[in-house]
């Protein structure tokens, strides 16, 4: 079953690693990567990736990327999302650690921030409103 609009919003704002989809050119099939997300209901979905990975390059030249969030247990549930790039600005301490505390132990934030800053190198903030929407629950 189609979800509502309030249960989709709700499940994508909870921390499922996401599966980002971008074109790269003629050819080729989307790229498709596993990734964190951020998202409130009502809002702006964004990531925060690499300055300058495969996936920030195919973003820039795409202007716009899916992502999707699913889950299987108690029942089958995914929602999908598509939209256009708002903006993609330098990444900061205080994004890698909002990211970093959505998804880990509050025990395990400092040192992923540490270590994301020192060891992977320049980060960036992807921007994207959702458009379009595609939501199930399967058990339902």
């Amino acid at each position: 079953m189609t979800l509502s609009q309030q249960e989709r919003e709700n499940f994508l704002a909870e921390p499922h690693t996401g599966s980002l989809a971008v074109v790269e050119g003629s050819g080729r099939a989307p790229l498709v990567v596993p990734i964190w997300y951020h998202y409130e209901p009502g809002g702006e979905l964004w990531i925060n990736t690499g300055a300058d990975t495969r996936k920030t390059r195919a973003i820039r030249a795409a202007g716009r990327f899916s992502m999707l969030a699913q889950r299987t247990e108690p029942t089958v549930r995914y929602v999908s999302v598509e939209g256009p790039v708002l903006a993609i600005e330098p990444g900061s301490a205080e994004s890698s650690r909002v990211m970093a505390a959505r998804y880990l132990a509050p025990d395990k934030v400092d040192a992923f921030v540490e270590f994301e800053r020192t060891q992977l190198g320049e980060h960036v903030v992807i921007r994207m409103r959702p458009e379009r929407w595609l939501s199930a629950d399967l058990g339902a």
